[in-house]
């Protein structure tokens, strides 16, 4: 993977993964997040719901962007300052959610860039949307580390099964996403403690 400066990185420049929504994944963010709402987890109960159906937690939709700006763009090393976030629609298990991001905003002097983040499914209907604000690596990252094994989530292989009979798998998504964060970000804290969160857009103007 290779994190980019923001001398490497455009106005206009686009990054985007796709993700299978399976009862593994979902399960596995369940539990790792510790949210027990049962419309993420009880088919009887999320049938009595107005979408008939199990839905994925919204915040694993976000982590989807969240692999995005962590690997793609900038990628490794850059520190996440905020995000915004809005669900437009529903996700459901047997969805394939692609997260993209893009260059919207540089301010080189400081170091930060905002980025337009949305998810849709594969209908291409908009699922997710917001706004980041992010510090790219001061320098360029090659990070070359053990790729954790995606393998029951990402390439979707899994059959979809009921969950009381799923068997937890040894990881959860924003357990693996954390581990490629922190190689960056700890090679950043020197610099990043010379930042805080971005200024209004209109502020910001004024410093260009």
């Amino acid at each position: 993977m290779t994190g980019r400066t923001i001398h490497d990185l455009a106005v206009g420049d686009v990054a985007e993964m796709a993700f299978p929504v399976t009862h593994d994944v979902v399960r596995e963010f369940v539990e790792a997040a510790g949210d027990d709402n049962p419309i993420h987890s009880d088919p009887a109960f999320a049938a009595t719901t107005r979408f008939r159906r199990i839905i994925a937690p919204g915040m694993l939709t976000a982590s989807f962007v969240s692999a995005v700006i962590g690997t793609r763009l900038p990628g490794p090393g850059t520190i996440y300052l905020s995000q915004s976030l809005r669900f437009v629609r529903p996700v459901f298990v047997g969805d394939r959610v692609t997260a993209r991001v893009e260059v919207t905003e540089r301010l080189v002097e400081r170091n930060r860039m905002r980025l337009e983040t949305k998810c849709t499914n594969e209908a291409g209907e908009i699922v997710l949307e917001g706004e980041a604000w992010v510090l790219p690596s001061p320098t360029p990252i090659e990070y070359e580390g053990p790729a954790p094994d995606r393998s029951p989530w990402r390439d979707g292989r899994r059959p979809a099964e009921p969950f009381s009979h799923l068997v937890w798998g040894p990881a959860a998504l924003p357990l693996r996403l954390a581990s490629v964060w922190m190689e960056g970000a700890l090679n950043l804290a020197g610099h990043s403690l010379r930042f805080w969160l971005p200024a209004t857009p209109a502020a910001a103007e004024t410093r260009r």
